[in-house]
């Protein structure tokens, strides 16, 4: 479809000859939660990210997506941070919705504000929705949440999100060993039969703060085999090109779950995802050590911006979860809470 808006701009691949896709925007570097693998309160202040005058206008923010689609990018994914953080989000939803190109608008959230928004995110042309949710259990969702959080209230923003038209819910799960796997049979119980996709994510070394350790990490395979002994499973085809989750249906028609398994098995060679902070750096990988400041580009004009971005990506090699573990891989990594995951 892109190529069709912008015959004359030749759309860049990467030095692995993958594509430009999809991209996630952080719209805001704040959380109002502090989970242990994201953001941990004794690494990361409060009021961490709520100076406005550091972050992208609404006007950037919308002259960046137009760039990016003339790149090849037709699904746009909100995150923060919290992105419902945001003041007047659903206003910026409604322009970036209304870009040519764009074919799926999303947001990733936690969930806790998402009962007062969801209508209004709706009506402003919001199409997707994906909620982080690592525990049912209360005490265990507030202790992952460090502190903050209160699972009745993400249970009511998803309530609120179904009754504003909603449908087929992300709900994502990052499982850790020893922690909260015990929580994925609650998720699916709760779960199944809902048209809502629980999604359980292995647990990565993602930024430098997270204290990440290998034997916490429960590769897909062995939970997807549990789940299987309880509800069989069996495989979906991928809906698109570089999709990050395996998808299974239970055999009984109970839905759809996935699996995205950065660790045990690495899917870097179909990655399409470049990654914008809510200051305007772009990073190529979700491992990244630096981003490419975007911002004097962006002053420029949406030409310029199209210009060093094709730079960019067309230098791109990034393969992080192909070769972790090895001596290419030992470098600091960008936080996750500045790039929404």
């Amino acid at each position: 479809m892109n190529a069709v808006l912008h015959p004359e701009f030749p759309l860049p691949h990467d030095k692995l000859g993958r594509p430009l896709h999809d991209l996630r925007l952080s719209v805001i570097e704040a959380c109002n939660f502090r989970c242990p693998y994201c953001m941990p309160a004794e690494r990361v202040p409060d009021d961490y990210g709520f100076d406005a005058a550091t972050r992208m206008s609404f006007d950037e923010i919308e002259t960046l997506v137009r760039g990016f689609v003339r790149l090849g990018v037709s699904k746009l994914r909100l995150t923060g941070g919290e992105p419902l953080l945001r003041k007047r989000l659903p206003e910026l939803v409604a322009r970036l919705a209304a870009i040519p190109g764009i074919d799926d608008l999303a947001v990733t959230t936690n969930g806790s504000l998402l009962a007062a928004q969801a209508q209004a995110l709706r009506d402003a042309g919001l199409r997707r929705i994906t909620v982080s949710l690592d525990a049912l259990d209360p005490a265990l969702f507030r202790e992952l949440s460090g502190g903050r959080g209160n699972v009745d209230g993400v249970l009511a923003g998803i309530a609120a999100a179904e009754a504003a038209g909603f449908t087929a819910i992300k709900l994502n799960c990052v499982v850790q060993r020893g922690v909260n796997d015990g929580e994925v049979r609650r998720l699916l119980e709760h779960f199944r039969g809902s048209g809502h996709v629980v999604r359980f994510i292995e647990y990565m070394d993602v930024g430098t703060c997270n204290g990440w350790r290998r034997e916490r990490v429960m590769p897909s395979a062995e939970l997807r085999d549990a789940i299987h002994a309880r509800w069989p499973l069996r495989p979906l085809d991928p809906q698109y090109r570089g999709e990050v989750a395996s998808r299974y249906a239970f055999v009984d028609g109970g839905g759809e779950i996935g699996f995205v398994s950065s660790v045990s098995e690495p899917f870097c060679g179909d990655c399409h995802r470049a990654r914008v902070s809510a200051d305007g750096k772009l990073y190529t990988c979700l491992f990244a050590a630096d981003g490419h400041d975007l911002r004097a580009s962006l002053a420029q004009g949406e030409g310029a911006l199209v210009d060093r971005v094709a730079g960019i990506w067309s230098r791109r090699a990034d393969r992080y979860s192909e070769l972790r573990g090895s001596s290419a891989s030992s470098r600091k990594h960008v936080e996750m809470y500045l790039i929404g995951g």
